[in-house]
């Protein structure tokens, strides 16, 4: 696999205007060499992709702590994961588990993508990971040392490892990725956000390459017992059949975990590595509902302006998109909206396009999920597979789009959108096409 570096190069990145001191920034293009996915029904990309197409459902009874208490029983946890794989024993003792996704992710992906980090690149190479929740684990474990044992039994690794950016902030340390080092935390919008922000870094020059994506562990007391309270999950108590995005019997998402990132690099020096290119990134839209603290604007209008201002961004017309992959959480409302507002964007178009839920087959992973769906776009395009929306059986009227149902197959793709929308009313959109030179 080629492994050279990526050159320290700085020179060519920016041009003096003659007779200014104004520079000019050129606009790089953006390409996808590396991509890793820990989800509930597989490590890494090739597991993941494999599980994806056989329609494979990761969802069961919860293992990871007692919900007999609980009004939900099931969710879509990731197995036989060993985060001492990717970190060393001490540190993954103390790491929350979403940090242990983020930096195996990470380290999945640097394999993949044959990028060499060195002293001659690290100050190029940034990180920008996000978690929509961050580390709920070592919050509720220490609040409750706190409670029992008192406050001088409390770790002083608490807060460190309870915060939302320490994800990007672990990666950058394992790696030695000194670039820009950022955090999103846009709820169910975090991981779409992060890759359309570290495409923009990279575009304007700031970055040579970044690692973007997000990382979720909330299947905990109280991830779960909140979710319940709002009546956002699924009641569901049969596990293969709970999420059924865009289902007339859906009844809301299925909670899940993992971590999804990609190695996000400038074209001209994936080109001078040879490295593989999964696609291009080409266009990112993002905006606000200004409506609920968790419902989405019933008339679609948060998720139109981030659709609309992705294929702006990218200079496409809604009918060069082959396929979308859904925000599709298998909540009423969501389902219904984003149907909704994908007619009015593309019009007779959204009829002639496939959509899907990847969300059916590994959960709701929040701040993880758009990272993971993202993926799940790229490697439509290397394959021209079209993922399934599993579990689904019962037409709703009101959503009447071709959601793939059931089953993979296959279809040309060239273009592909990927939609995430979360609590606060935050809207990404991104959009990635095959590449070609």
């Amino acid at each position: 696999m080629p492994g050279s570096s990526i050159g320290n190069e700085r020179k060519g990145l920016f041009d003096v205007n003659p007779g200014t001191s104004q520079r000019t920034q050129p606009a790089h293009r953006v390409v996808v060499t590396g991509i890793g996915v820990v989800t509930p029904i597989g490590i890494g990309i090739e597991n993941f992709w494999q599980s994806c197409i056989a329609s494979k459902n990761g969802a069961n009874l919860i293992t990871q702590m007692d919900t007999s208490a609980y009004d939900c029983h099931i969710g879509a946890e990731v197995k036989e994961f060993d985060p001492e794989q990717f970190l060393d024993r001490k540190m993954a003792r103390k790491a929350d588990r979403y940090i242990q996704f983020a930096v195996a992710a990470a380290r999945l992906a640097e394999r993949d993508s044959g990028i060499t980090i060195d002293e001659g690149n690290r100050d190029e190479v940034g990180v920008l990971i996000g978690s929509g929740i961050g580390g709920i684990h070592r919050l509720e474990d220490e609040h409750a040392a706190l409670m029992e044992k008192g406050p001088s039994r409390v770790s002083p690794f608490t807060v460190p490892m309870m915060i939302a950016d320490m994800g990007a902030g672990l990666v950058s340390i394992e790696l030695g990725a000194r670039g820009p080092n950022n955090c999103v935390v846009t709820a169910c919008a975090t991981g779409s956000n992060a890759i359309g922000d570290a495409y923009h870094i990279i575009r304007r020059g700031d970055a040579q390459a970044m690692f973007a994506g997000g990382a979720e562990a909330a299947i905990s007391g109280m991830g779960l017992s909140g979710f319940c309270a709002a009546k956002a999950i699924t009641f569901n108590p049969d596990p293969m059949s709970a999420s059924r995005p865009f289902d007339a019997k859906r009844d809301g998402f299925l909670l899940g975990e993992g971590g999804g990132v990609l190695v996000l690099e400038r074209l001209d020096l994936a080109q001078a590595r040879k490295a593989k290119i999964y696609g291009e990134i080409v266009g990112y839209g993002m905006s606000g509902d200004a409506y609920h603290i968790t419902s989405p604007d019933p008339d679609g209008n948060g998720a139109i302006r981030s659709m609309k201002m992705a294929l702006r961004s990218a200079g496409i017309q809604p009918t060069d998109v082959d396929y979308i992959n859904a925000h599709g959480t298998s909540t009423q409302m969501n389902d219904r909206t984003e149907t909704l507002a994908i007619k009015r964007v593309f019009g007779d178009h959204a009829y002639k396009l496939a959509m899907s839920s990847t969300k059916s087959q590994i959960g709701h992973l929040l701040g993880a999920a758009g990272a993971v769906e993202a993926a799940a776009c790229l490697m439509a395009i290397q394959t021209n597979i079209l993922p399934p929306t599993i579990n689904y059986e019962f037409p709703d009227p009101d959503c009447d789009l071709d959601y793939v149902p059931n089953k993979a197959r296959d279809g040309r793709v060239n273009v592909v959108m990927s939609n995430s929308f979360g609590f606060g009313g935050h809207n990404a959109t991104i959009i990635m096409r095959r590449y070609s030179e």
